[in-house]
């Protein structure tokens, strides 16, 4: 097994991405590759989102719908092409190649969270705004789940009500992907095993 040429020559040495199969490994515990800090000792998933209903309609002046209480999850059960059963884009023509959205934690100001972003699961220690192109696979225990990313998810104004003033502009370029599933799964709150294929 052999380092990535790229990757290694732009990560410090604390932190190496391995190619094996096609396949880029996290090993050694995750960096933000912009700033070569650590940001995580091992890569989570700290929130799940599977919402039946939007809630940003109309102005933010107007404020948000109201929030079902049970948005905020520990698991979700993702469908091949379909999304996350539960979730308001699930199975929607007009959204099956971005019906599962990936945010990372060191994106974001303290405090926010997906309620706020509307976004599925939020991570921590997977650098997700540079996988576009790329095939996310997460496992966290009960088998991978494959998440084909196809395209940034630009943050809209809605966060400036939601999370406080400046948000939207804070979050251009770091406002996390969207995903089309290709395998089924389940994903759950926890450590998660992370590879890339690019």
């Amino acid at each position: 097994m052999e380092a990535h040429p790229e990757t290694a020559a732009r990560t410090p040495a604390a932190y190496r991405s391995w190619t094996l199969s096609g396949a880029v490994v996290l090993v050694g515990g995750p960096v933000d590759v912009r700033s070569g800090r650590r940001i995580a000792a091992v890569p989570e998933i700290v929130q799940l989102l599977a919402s039946p209903v939007h809630r940003y309609v109309g102005r933010p002046a107007d404020g948000p719908a109201p929030a079902p209480p049970d948005e905020l999850v520990e698991q979700v059960e993702i469908r091949a092409g379909l999304g996350i059963v539960g979730d308001r884009y699930f199975g929607r023509p007009a959204h099956r190649d971005a019906s599962v959205t990936v945010i990372a934690r060191e994106s974001l100001p303290p405090g926010a969270d997906l309620t706020q972003l509307r976004r599925n699961i939020l991570t921590a220690g997977v650098a997700v705004d540079e996988l576009v192109g790329s095939v996310l696979v997460l496992d966290s225990g009960q088998g991978p789940v494959r998440l084909r990313v196809h395209r940034a998810a630009p943050p809209c104004a809605w966060l400036d009500a939601t999370v406080g003033p400046g948000t939207w502009k804070a979050l251009r370029r770091r406002g996390g992907v969207r995903c089309s599933p290709l395998t089924d799964g389940t994903l759950r709150v926890g450590p998660v095993e992370v590879t890339v294929l690019r």
